[in-house]
């Protein structure tokens, strides 16, 4: 009862605040209601080669001449995604009716296959197709992608100045982003750009980051201070977005922070991480919200500032695809996602998780995508501002905790509800989501006995 009076409590503000700014600002559209939505996909990975045939090691090239596990019409768990499934994401999406203003797209397009199996010119090719796949779904909708480390061939390798996939991409890209943007992508694979709201309040930022130029694997990098020049372009367009009094969401693929599932891993190398976390700690009270991709699971971060104090909301989106590698014990059913935000100021209030059993489409042979979860009543927070999500980090964190149970069975997307996190595993996941810079987290690995 104490929550449900917090959270009506909460919206008689948000309208309070929506009145007086209707108040100040007489002239204009009248917002439709206090909170927008908008939609976050990742990770699709196409395998173009994906076909039902009795040799379980010729079903796709994704799984690498292992035997696919139980083959059907929406894919397998040791596949990437046929198109059949990512079009049976899209259908759902266009069918929920949802009123979204954009949707952002955190990249990786083609499949995990031996380099020997794909080019530059087949790389190019699924990501057209993927984009082209997105407009005839939705054509008036506006989307902001970034691209992921496979969206590029070799794979892992961007480069830090113009290439052919950077201008491929951005003729793909050009209806949804400016010219501005567009000219920046060509050279480097990142871009900013403004998301002018219907309400008529202050815009919002897109900071659309090349974070595959930060990932470990990319040899094109090393020993680069600033790979093309991206940090010193980010500084500069926070703090004039700061001068400027702009919110800003920040989206990329390869997440910043330590990797839940991997001990003392970071996504990207450990130099870039800690600059970066640096750069969103001085920005903090621009940037509204994080979101990337990458690790195929769902989970949260919260940044915190050096005394200690949350400043940072940071959410990876689960994969489309369901792949798995042969000797991993988990993996992830397919999703997608919606978040709800303050039209007043990009705070972020809700998130709704979708997710297909992929298990459960193949045996019935039809697609039937369900919700997971929605955060803030799986967890019991009032919305997804760094405070509340620290909150819930501590509720995590407690021993024998059933909400992290909860929390684990979405990391995988309801994969395996008998696939438990214990000990060292917990401590992995609780120190990822609150420590995001190498001495925090170190300090929190060593004291993991807290945590059993």
């Amino acid at each position: 009862m104490e929550l449900r009076g917090r959270r009506a409590a909460r919206w008689a503000l948000s309208l309070a605040l929506l009145c007086s700014a209707l108040e100040a600002v007489p002239v204009g559209p009248r917002p439709r209601s206090a909170m927008g939505q908008f939609w976050h996909i990742s990770d699709l990975h196409l395998d173009p080669t994906y076909h039902i045939t009795p040799d379980r090691t010729k079903v796709c090239s994704s799984s690498k001449g292992a035997n696919a596990s139980n083959p059907g019409p929406f894919g397998d768990f040791l596949c990437d995604s046929p198109y059949q499934l990512i079009l049976s994401a899209f259908e759902f999406m266009k069918d929920s009716k949802q009123e979204v203003s954009f949707m952002i797209w955190t990249g990786d397009s083609p499949p995990h296959v031996p380099v020997k199996e794909l080019s530059t010119k087949l790389v190019i090719s699924i990501i057209g197709n993927m984009t082209s796949t997105i407009r005839n779904f939705f054509p008036d909708l506006q989307v902001f992608p970034a691209l992921g480390n496979h969206d590029y061939w070799p794979q892992d390798q961007l480069p830090v100045t113009t290439s052919e996939v950077y201008n491929a991409v951005a003729d793909f890209w050009n209806p949804w982003l400016t010219d501005e943007a567009i000219n920046t992508f060509r050279k480097g694979g990142f871009y900013t750009q403004l998301f002018e709201s219907d309400d008529g309040f202050q815009p919002l930022r897109i900071i659309s980051l090349n974070t595959n130029l930060y990932y470990s694997p990319n040899s094109v990098t090393v020993n680069i201070t600033d790979p093309a020049d991206q940090f010193a372009w980010l500084e500069g367009i926070l703090e004039t977005s700061s001068q400027k009094k702009e919110k800003v969401y920040i989206i990329g693929h390869v997440p910043i922070g330590y990797l839940p599932y991997a001990r003392n891993t970071t996504a990207i190398r450990e130099y870039y991480n800690e600059r970066l976390v640096k750069i969103f700690r001085n920005y903090s009270s621009v940037i509204a919200g994080q979101f990337f991709g990458h690790t195929h699971r769902d989970s949260i971060m919260v940044l915190l500032d050096e005394e200690g104090k949350p400043v940072n909301s940071l959410f990876v989106a689960p994969a489309v695809t369901p792949v798995k590698s042969i000797w991993q014990m988990e993996s992830n059913n397919p999703g997608v996602r919606f978040y709800q935000y303050d039209v007043l100021d990009y705070n972020l209030l809700d998130l709704w998780q979708f997710y297909l059993d992929l298990r459960d489409a193949n045996k019935k042979n039809e697609s039937n995508w369900k919700l997971e979860y929605i955060l803030t009543k799986a967890y019991g927070i009032e919305d997804l501002k760094p405070e509340s999500l620290y909150e819930m980090a501590k509720q995590l964190s407690v021993p024998h905790s059933m909400l992290f149970e909860q929390y684990y069975s979405n990391f995988i997307v309801s994969y395996d509800k008998s696939i438990v996190c214990e000990e060292g595993c917990k401590t992995c996941q609780i120190c990822a989501i609150q420590y995001l810079d190498y001495s925090s987290y170190t300090d929190c690995i060593n004291r993991d006995a807290i945590w059993r």
